[in-house]
């Protein structure tokens, strides 16, 4: 079959690989779309995946066509997204329900090969079967969003917060949508990226600007959320937070990024500091979320593109152009 395979580090190509089986319970998945996203910009740069080559994709969706000998939960032809996620559920962490935190923590598209291919293989208790009217090829935002689900569980957000969110790219924007549907008094947005912003406007958000400098709110936000990974943004945002406020710190950084903190002001204006990290317990609650038409997936896909272009589409995403990004093989 065809695949992208990051062969090394900064380099990414489309070539024939083995066409994968299934093992007992597994399942093989015809891909109808996968996302890229940050996590595949840090495998190409050589962090995250312990070894290469590695076919990354690890938001996708499909079509079931072929089952394992004990496999009874889906059937060949049915529709389904795939939870990444593969835990050992052994270590200390999994066995007290902090399975995104494993140990050994493992994904498919990461550590195993992923969607960007023709064919993946999964573990049938990672497949969420799709119900009729949700296109397949857009069920890619599915694995995003309960990134972002996971990003809300770890806030507890509380009705009447007023919100700040760096960055306007996919994620950024789904955690918009999210603030909506959990009561937000306010969310702003801020983004060096113009039109990036504009699909900010577009969703809703209360105001949007290049810096908060430029927004009305002297005494800071309940919530601030960074969805860029930046160390320049995130460290503006920690200044940004109001008493007894929350930092969260969402988007994926890279290892060597550093910021400063200052720990009297946390311990004075009891200010929370947190992170976010993957999936937990959150992919199928994303799956009901995006069915009941929580994204329009016409305003986050920007782009479908054939598999051959893999490459080219790794440098658009790495060069902000356009928002959620999907291959088709």
């Amino acid at each position: 079959m065809k695949a992208a395979v990051i062969e090394s580090v900064g380099k990414a190509v489309v070539a024939e690989v083995p066409d994968p089986t299934p093992g007992p319970r597994d399942v093989v998945v015809e891909v109808a779309a996968c996302g890229l996203c940050g996590t595949d910009l840090h495998i190409l740069q050589g962090e995250f995946a312990p070894r290469l080559p590695i076919v990354p994709g690890h938001e996708f969706a499909g079509e079931v066509v072929g089952v394992g000998s004990r496999v009874t939960e889906v059937s060949v032809g049915d529709q389904v997204a795939v939870d990444p996620s593969l835990y050992c559920h052994e270590c200390r962490y999994c066995r007290t329900g902090h399975n995104n935190l494993c140990e050994r923590w493992a994904a498919i598209g990461v550590t195993a090969a992923g969607g960007a291919a023709q064919y993946a293989v999964a573990p049938v208790a990672n497949c969420v079967k799709l119900p009729e009217h949700v296109r397949t090829q857009d069920a890619a935002l599915i694995e995003p969003l309960s990134c972002a689900v996971r990003g809300y569980d770890v806030l507890q957000s509380r009705l009447g917060a007023h919100v700040l969110i760096y960055g306007s790219g996919t994620m950024g924007l789904m955690m918009l949508e999210l603030a909506k549907r959990t009561g937000a008094a306010s969310v702003d947005m801020v983004d060096l990226n113009a039109a990036r912003l504009e699909t900010a406007r577009q969703l809703g958000v209360s105001a949007a600007a290049a810096t908060p400098d430029e927004l009305d709110r002297p005494q800071g936000w309940d919530l601030v959320i960074d969805a860029t990974g930046n160390a320049a943004a995130i460290q503006d945002g920690l200044d940004r937070v109001s008493k007894a406020g929350t930092f969260l710190q969402f988007g994926v950084a890279d290892y060597a990024t550093r910021v400063q903190i200052d720990p009297y002001r946390i311990y004075n204006q009891e200010i929370t500091i947190t992170g976010s990290m993957a999936v937990l317990h959150s992919y199928e609650r994303a799956a009901e979320l995006f069915a009941g038409g929580v994204l329009d997936p016409d305003v986050f896909i920007s782009d479908r593109l054939p598999l051959d272009q893999y490459p080219q589409a790794l440098d658009q995403f790495a060069a902000g152009v356009g928002r959620k990004i999907v291959v088709v093989p």
